[in-house]
């Protein structure tokens, strides 16, 4: 990487390490490091939100997902307006009226502290993994595109989020995620433009939109309805409004940010901001990856994106193998070069016959490519069992590094190390929030100064960091990331989202319903996520099924199962008062 490209990335990161730690030099009360000061204005708010749940993975993964998959994933945000809209609606009138810290304090006041305790452990559980995974993510990739050693990529990324989030708190979050929201904007949208500029001079961006549609990139909504299909609209509309209302509404890294809105009116405000500006900055991100798939048309992209494989492979006893692997591909890919351009000549001549006779041979060479890529797979892992084959998550940044101008190498990874530090920051500030208020402060360490209870908060946020970093440190990779950190949410969500609807729209039922209903729940949701990794033949009152649930309907199955459970439990005793 050219010097350039580093004084612009590590300038960007420590400028604004530093613009937070200057922000938040006043911070000297336990409610203004863990709430600020009450005093954001919406549109930090909304950006605040958005930065929390865009993090690198996003601008990792998902170009990645769309350049083999296409949009699909687009409709795993159908459902975030009509989320926002609910919260706005229903949730955040009752937070404000409680002055509550944390989304948990509430479900003592409506239970008892036993179920606050459960919900407030099952978030710990389930962000403390996301924490570890949101900086293992990118440092993984970074750290074989810069050639640093994980370790120190990882605890690059770990202390400067430390720094700044223990000086300030809440608030260091809030101020920096405004400034890392407008990189990371602004880096995608100049990476977009670029890959229009950088396309062949007789290729149009009409062009690469119709090439794209033509071979299948453009999917974005299926109605079909499937419950083995992460993506389709049912799964975002039903799955995903579950996922984004348990995130957005019970997730403490969501509500910490909008609770230190203004007044109820701005916060509002910033949760709308989101649920409008969000989908639109996931098409764009999910266009990038579209564009880059267009732009390896004509630029041949490599046989595997993973370049420290590669350069493994090419200096082992398989070299020879991989070098004819490399030979075969050479010549398909001029043959899929040819083909593309007679497609785009079909594609402007509107003629229908040439357009599906070019897309089945371009199907065909297409099949060739994947064969020869699985072969080049098949040859990492006999070289190193324990290589990482999944090359998705690399796409973007081949790109970036590879073809992107001097300066502007920095700028993109200035936008994915924002990414990955703001999401953290969030996380550890609410892991660390939700740690003293509903567990130190509620059940060990009671009546102590407020002088206290700021030092404990800021110990457990290093804490936190130090979890993280070591769950970074020895986690591995999912089948792709983006993916991963859903994964985990989904597992937990749906119940934590369970106890909240039950304490929101089910008035006549109490603590003693709801606790054993979310700790089956949990145990259920869990056993069919294990279950499903081994796709069982089930027999149920006469038919045989395979038993395959997308994650994403995990959410909607978590959060019935403690309604209907707790609905049970509460009739088979006698009507207990709410509280």
């Amino acid at each position: 990487m050219h010097t350039v490209d580093w004084m612009v990335m590590l300038g960007t990161l420590l400028a604004i390490v530093a613009y937070g730690v200057w922000k938040t030099r006043h911070v000297r009360s336990v409610q203004s490091y863990l709430l600020g000061d009450r005093d954001l204005p919406w549109w930090t708010i909304g950006l605040s939100i958005m930065a929390t749940q865009a993090s690198a993975i996003t601008f990792l993964s998902t170009p990645g997902q769309a350049y083999f998959d296409g949009m699909r994933f687009a409709q795993f945000y159908f459902g975030l307006p009509i989320a926002m809209v609910v919260l706005s609606v229903f949730v955040l009138p009752i937070y404000y009226r409680l002055k509550v810290y944390t989304a948990y304090e509430y479900l003592e006041n409506r239970f008892d502290r036993r179920t606050r305790t459960l919900t407030a452990v099952l978030f710990l559980v389930q962000r403390g993994l996301a924490a570890g995974l949101t900086i293992y993510a990118p440092a993984i990739i970074l750290s074989t595109i810069l050639q640093w050693p994980l370790t120190v990529t990882t605890l690059f990324i770990g202390l400067l989020v430390i720094i700044y989030t223990v000086a300030g708190g809440t608030k260091a979050v809030s101020v920096t995620q405004k400034q890392q929201m407008i990189v990371i904007l602004t880096g995608m949208f100049i990476a977009a433009l670029l890959l229009v500029w950088q396309l062949p001079g007789e290729v149009q961006f009409g062009d690469a939109v119709g090439i794209a549609g033509k071979l299948g990139k453009l999917n974005v909504v299926s109605f079909e309805f499937d419950l083995s299909d992460r993506y389709n609209f049912w799964s975002g509309m039903l799955g995903g409004v579950f996922l984004f209302l348990s995130y957005f509404g019970t997730d403490q890294s969501q509500v910490q940010r909008y609770l230190s809105g203004k007044s109820l009116t701005e916060s509002r405000l910033g949760l709308l901001f989101n649920g409008i500006l969000k989908v639109p900055m996931q098409f764009l991100v999910l266009f990038v990856g579209i564009l880059v798939f267009v732009f390896f048309q004509f630029q041949k992209p490599p046989l595997h994106f993973n370049s420290a494989n590669v350069e493994k492979l090419e200096v082992s006893e398989l070299a020879e193998e991989y070098a004819g692997l490399e030979q075969q591909y050479e010549v398909i890919f001029a043959q899929r070069r040819q083909e593309i351009q007679s497609l785009m000549e079909a594609v402007r001549e509107e003629d229908d016959a040439a357009v599906r006779a070019s897309q089945a041979r371009l199907s065909g060479l297409e099949n060739q490519v994947e064969d020869l890529r699985k072969e080049t797979v098949e040859l990492i892992e006999a070289d190193d069992p324990l290589a990482k084959t999944n090359d998705m998550d690399y796409v973007f940044i081949t790109f970036v590094v590879n073809y992107l101008p001097i300066g502007l190498v920095g700028l993109l990874l200035a936008v994915i190390f924002s990414a990955a530090m703001s999401s953290t920051a969030s996380e550890l500030n609410a892991l660390a929030t939700t740690t003293v208020v509903d567990i130190y402060r509620r059940s060990f360490v009671r009546d102590q100064s407020d002088r206290h209870y700021l030092n404990a908060s800021k110990l457990f946020t290093i804490l936190w960091g130090v979890i993280a970093l070591i769950f970074a440190a020895t986690a591995d990779l999912f089948e792709n990331l983006i993916q991963a950190v859903n994964i985990i949410g989904s597992l937990f969500y749906g119940v934590i989202l369970g106890v909240f609807m039950v304490a929101f729209f089910m008035k006549w039922i109490g603590a003693r319903a709801v606790f054993p209903a979310a700790v089956l729940g949990e145990l259920i949701v869990l056993a069919l996520f294990l279950l499903n990794r081994f796709e069982p033949e089930i027999s149920l009152f006469g038919y045989t099924f395979v038993l395959k649930i997308a994650y994403l309907w995990l959410n909607l199955i978590g959060c019935v199962l403690v309604m209907l459970l707790s609905w049970l439990f509460q009739s088979s005793q006698r009507p207990a008062a709410s509280g």
